[in-house]
């Protein structure tokens, strides 16, 4: 079989080379249940695990959203991408040679076709302002600031920092020579269109550039920091085909490694902030694009972590974010504690001042839970000196601690407000009831009994045990799963049932299986799956691959009798429909013939 251009061969490789739990890995963060890795999926918003890979059979499945498939499906789902294109990541990636023609381009839509030439234009351009810092003369100052940033050689190198030398047009003419439209060029966020006149202006001029990728390490923005007086001070890329402020975070590409590894992940507020973070061992740190959180970003980074931190600016604009950014991160799920920089300081100012060590052991570490940031936080809006300040401190405080899921936590910090303010600890803990039981504050529980965690699902209900299918509907599906596991299995099958499959999607994959055997392949889900070039079969097909019910020869005989026994059903309904009709019209001879069949049957299905 051939897709477009693509060799069988080339696909097999590919699926061969690429072990699904380490490209999901990439994305999502999986831990060992079983034979099965479960994480948090990434193409629906959820707070418990619903998503699995399963290494032995090379497929995943989320039965929270029901997508399923093999490698190659994922990274499509994931990445937007077509077949072929997927394929040709997954094999540059494997250094297996591109040998086949004109897959992409004749598969590609407009938008994607338009997505990767902005990529491939952004990517030139990524090389072009860091070789325009590194050599040219009027780069000087930049490489100056940086210097006196603390950032040397290997930072500059390992970030691909760059520089936007002041003229209008020097990025316009370089993408000109490299035949670029301008066009497209203003869509990608590479350029701007001249106000005062036609033509096109380079977007980023006098600026110290820092590349900004998506999850592949694939460069799909820029930040522009300026060197001279003016406003922006930091200028980021506009929202185009390739970025998004919502779902994009700085340096998660490098980053995601260590997130997922110490299941934490450190919120910055910029550039430099990751940047010195990272040159003081804190390589699970990543920043907002210019922009607060958003519970996207929140979405995202669950994945790969359950615990953040917040290490936002030390000043009220920082403070103020890191309070609004709590109720997003725990919401999303996350263990939540907040970094306190002394004097206002921002984190590349502590490590500047004071070194990366204690950056780390002070700040990092010693950052607090949320609870206490809040409680430190609304101190600032009280008098505490005062008596009506000290009543309208603890009286918010209380309001803060009734939130709180945990009795246990409650109760410790109800202790600590008490011996603080000499108030009886009864009486705080009463002020705790009554403020729950008025917002009828009761602990929630992450999934409902009985109901699907999907939040885009319209989170709809159903029982803890759902009632089964149709018998023989459940056989199909059994006998399915046996087939994709065993040859000689599906070759019994075809003999005894052959398309007499009751689900049309059932019958569908029996007839892929019998071709996909015919052709002396393997049983392999995997590859049995990109077989399939179809998003509801392969959907089916990897919930079918799922059910792990040991083979039995007698078990099997059942299956196919229970789902012989529905066809013998099916025709004795069809010939009793048919004989009512007769003896409606008056044709007594043909409902007594009709009859007679409707026995014969009955008697086949009895034995």
């Amino acid at each position: 079989m051939n897709y477009g251009m693509i060799p069988q061969e080339v696909i097999d490789e590919v699926l061969r080379r690429h072990e699904i739990s380490e490209t999901v890995g990439k994305y999502v963060h999986l831990t060992k249940n079983g034979k099965y890795l479960k994480g948090l999926c990434p193409f629906h918003s959820e707070k418990t695990p619903s998503f699995t890979v399963t290494p032995e059979k090379q497929i995943f499945h989320c039965y929270g959203c029901g997508k399923g498939g093999n490698v190659i499906k994922f990274v499509m789902e994931m990445e937007g991408e077509t077949f072929p294109e997927a394929v040709k990541t997954l094999a540059d990636e494997a250094g297996i040679p591109v040998t086949w023609t004109h897959a992409v381009p004749d598969e590609a839509s407009p938008l994607q076709k338009e997505r990767r030439i902005v990529q491939e234009a952004h990517e030139y351009s990524a090389k072009l302002y860091h070789y325009m810092l590194q050599n040219l003369e009027i780069s000087k100052p930049a490489k100056d600031y940086l210097r006196s940033r603390g950032l040397g050689e290997p930072l500059i190198e390992q970030f691909g920092i760059g520089y936007a030398p002041p003229r209008w047009d020097t990025l316009t003419q370089a993408l000109a020579r490299k035949g670029y439209s301008e066009a497209e060029m203003e869509a990608g966020g590479l350029l701007s269109r001249r106000q005062e006149s036609d033509g096109y202006v380079d977007r980023f001029r006098d600026r110290i550039m820092f590349p900004i990728h998506d999850a592949r390490g694939q460069t799909i923005a820029f930040a522009g920091r300026l060197l001279s007086d003016g406003q922006p001070k930091y200028l980021n890329s506009p929202e185009t085909a390739l970025f998004s402020k919502s779902r994009t975070l700085y340096r998660l590409h490098e980053a995601r490694s260590a997130i997922r590894k110490s299941g934490q992940v450190v919120l910055l507020e910029g550039y430099m902030d990751v940047i010195k973070a990272w040159s003081a061992g804190i390589h699970n740190g990543v920043a907002t694009m210019g922009t607060a959180l958003t519970s996207e970003h929140a979405a995202i980074l669950r994945r790969f972590a359950d615990e953040a931190v917040i290490c936002y600016d030390g000043d009220d604009a920082g403070q103020a974010a890191a309070q609004k950014s709590i109720p997003l991160l725990e919401e999303a799920g996350f263990r939540v504690r907040v970094c306190l920089l002394p004097n206002r300081m921002d984190p590349d100012e502590y490590v500047s001042a004071y070194g990366p060590e204690p950056f780390l052991r002070e700040i990092v570490e010693g950052a607090v839970s949320a609870v206490k940031f809040q409680l430190i936080y609304l101190r600032k809006s009280h008098i505490l000196l005062e008596e009506d300040g000290r009543i309208r401190y603890l009286r918010d405080a209380v309001r803060i601690v009734a939130r709180r899921d945990s009795p246990m936590e409650r109760e410790l910090l109800l202790k600590e407000l008490a011996q603080e303010f000499g108030v009886a600890l009864e009486t705080l803990k009463q002020e705790c009831y009554e403020i729950r039981q008025r917002d009828k504050l009761e602990t929630p529980r992450d999934i409902p009994a009985g109901s699907w965690n999907n939040v885009w699902n319209g989170n709809h209900s159903a029982s803890k045990n759902p009632p089964l299918g149709a018998a023989h509907v459940n056989a199909e599906r059994q006998v399915l799963s046996w087939m994709m596991q065993d040859k000689d299995t599906a070759l019994i099958v075809q003999q005894k049932l052959g398309d007499r499959f009751h689900v049309e999607d059932h019958a569908a994959l029996a007839a892929y299986l019998y071709a996909y055997y015919a052709r002396n392949n393997d049983p392999d889900v995997g590859r049995f799956v990109a077989v399939l070039q179809d998003d509801r079969l392969e959907r089916i097909a990897s919930v079918i691959a799922m059910i792990d019910i040991p083979f039995g020869e007698r078990e099997l005989e059942d299956c196919i009798r229970t789902i012989g026994r529905a066809s013998h059903e099916r025709e004795v309904e069809r010939l009793t429909e048919e004989q009512n009709r007769a003896l409606r019209e008056g044709d007594n001879a043909r409902a007594l013939q009709l009859g007679i069949e409707i026995i014969a049957l009955e008697k086949q299905r009895k034995q």
